[in-house]
């Protein structure tokens, strides 16, 4: 009974974690990306390949080799990044929703191991 219980709440925990990615990436040759899943209005971290700090922007659009956005919903300073030194794009909102699904995923599998090593016991 308690093997089957681990092997149950292992695979509820894979598929929480699989379920996580919330991060488009991109690969060092820039003709092969492909920026038309990024929406115009929505708030996106972008991790730079460099090694830099990841950087926060409200998306515009893509222009030529930049991304074009703002600093925030409130903040209206320009930001443009090339299009060559971006790692991966991450969808702000996507990201906590998702993170959040985690949290209650893996307290649900907590409890469901603890109730199933009582019933045990």
């Amino acid at each position: 009974m308690r093997a089957s219980v681990l092997l149950k709440s292992s695979l509820l925990t894979s598929l929480f974690v699989i379920s996580s990615c919330a991060t488009t990436k991109y690969t060092e040759d820039t003709a092969k990306n492909d920026y038309s899943n990024l929406e115009a209005g929505k708030m996106y971290t972008v991790m730079m390949k460099d090694g830099s700090k990841n950087q926060k922007m409200l998306f515009r659009n893509v222009d030529g080799d930049n991304l074009i956005g703002t600093a925030g919903k409130k903040d209206s300073t320009v930001v443009t990044i090339p299009k060559s030194g971006v790692a991966a794009v991450r969808d702000s909102r996507k990201a906590r929703i998702t993170a959040g699904a985690v949290v209650i995923g893996a307290a649900g599998v907590a409890a469901l191991v603890l109730s199933s090593s009582r019933a045990d016991n």
